[in-house]
């Protein structure tokens, strides 16, 4: 029995379970993006450039780019609801500390264990989903928990930010293990308990097949490019609204609320689209959005017009994320069925290691040319994740 071969639970099970990991997804998509906004209080509180207080976003990636894919190797063998729950454990542990620390060095020790767990709930919070559903609704599934995360950019982080404007910097990550507990308590009770059992964990050897499988490392490299591409611009989102656009600072949140709800139906969309022929609809999806990125670079001096831009750019932001992960899954089953977990956890990381990327390169970008140059550089990052996913589609239809 492979991880992805089940009986799919009854329908009322099914919707719970698919809640509860998206009330963790959520509590994840929080904490990751609150950490922008508490950066000046940080800085502040511990008496340390803004720059060094930035850590906790770097440090926080950097965790679950190379901590998720360790642990969910190192915990193949486990019951995933055991994982899943534990995960959630350490993951409040982690806010606890955070929110306690008398030095910065143990916020940031906090905050790499609440990545750790970021990263395996992550990747095996899909697999989970996934098979909760048919096999035809797996990128509907996965929508719908990331859908979790997808809400926490449009309502979670700028809410979060404003209660540390308030009560401190603290407040938050106590909020933040709040609702790691309630969805520790959803979880406990909606996950079932054999869930994802197999008679076969994957072998040491397995998880390097998996590394060494061309056609897996190949959408990975699509998923930091074509997802990632998106991150040379969405990183300075902010100072392009305010320095190039001319809106002013007290409306940049309502734009930047507009566009996590416009992420969320991209989000949604993505995963309906994912359901049906899921690389032609990738391929699709990175099309649009690299023409749009291109398109931001001549609107973006223009307030209607680039707003109108900068929400098709949140409707796409996200679209593809469903379907990738979704794939992943589909073709680690295929090859290496034992290790499915691993490489959910892999295509997590590069999603990080895309942000990480894409953040990188716009910072390049700014230094070099200017905020204004970020779009069509971030459309040829774009591009060419679609080159290589229709290289993908090419050895599928050679498959055949």
């Amino acid at each position: 029995m492979n991880r992805l071969e089940h009986s799919v639970p009854k329908s009322n099970g099914n919707k719970f379970a698919l809640f509860a990991l998206a009330a963790t997804f959520f509590g994840v998509g929080v904490t990751e993006f609150i950490s922008v906004g508490v950066l000046p209080s940080v800085g502040n509180a511990f008496n340390i450039s803004t720059s060094t207080a930035g850590l906790i976003v770097s440090m926080y990636a950097l965790g679950v780019a190379v901590g998720g894919p360790i642990l969910t190797s190192l915990t193949a063998k486990v019951s995933r609801k055991k994982v899943l729950l534990s995960m959630i454990v350490l993951f409040i542990i982690g806010h606890i500390i955070t929110a306690v620390a008398p030095i910065f060095s143990i916020v940031l020790a906090g905050r790499i264990l609440s990545a750790f767990a970021h990263g395996v709930f992550f990747a095996i919070g899909s697999t989970v989903a996934a098979s909760l559903v048919p096999k035809n609704r797996q990128a509907s599934a996965i929508a719908f928990v990331f859908g979790g995360f997808t809400v926490a950019t449009a309502i979670g982080a700028p809410l979060g930010t404003y209660i540390s404007d308030i009560f401190g910097w603290r407040f938050p990550f106590y909020g933040i293990a709040f609702i790691g507990l309630i969805a520790l308590i959803l979880n406990a009770i909606a996950i079932p308990s054999q869930q994802l059992k197999t008679e076969t964990p994957p072998s040491y050897r397995d998880q390097f097949k998996l590394v060494g499988n061309r056609r897996i490392l190949l959408i990975l490299a699509v998923t930091i490019l074509g997802y990632g591409g998106t991150f040379v611009t969405f990183t300075y989102l902010s100072p392009i609204l305010q320095d190039i656009m001319g809106i002013d600072a007290k409306n940049v949140s309502i734009i930047l609320f507009v566009y996590g709800i416009a992420i969320a139906i991209g989000n949604a969309i993505g995963g309906r689209l994912g359901d049906r022929k899921p690389l032609k609809s990738l391929l699709s999806m990175f099309i649009v959005q690299a023409v749009i990125l291109l398109i931001f670079t001549f609107t973006a001096p223009f307030k209607v017009v680039g707003l109108i831009t900068v929400i098709a750019m949140g409707l796409l932001a996200f679209m593809s994320v469903p379907v990738l992960q979704s794939y992943v899954l589909t073709l680690a089953q295929r090859y290496v069925p034992s290790a499915v977990d691993v490489a959910s956890s892999l295509n997590i990381a590069s999603f990080n290691g895309g942000i990480a990327l894409g953040a990188y390169v716009g910072g390049i970008t700014t230094d070099i040319m200017g905020l204004q140059h970020t779009p069509w550089v971030a459309a040829v990052m774009v591009f060419l994740g679609v080159l290589l996913t229709v290289v993908t589609i090419g050895l599928e239809k050679k498959k055949k």
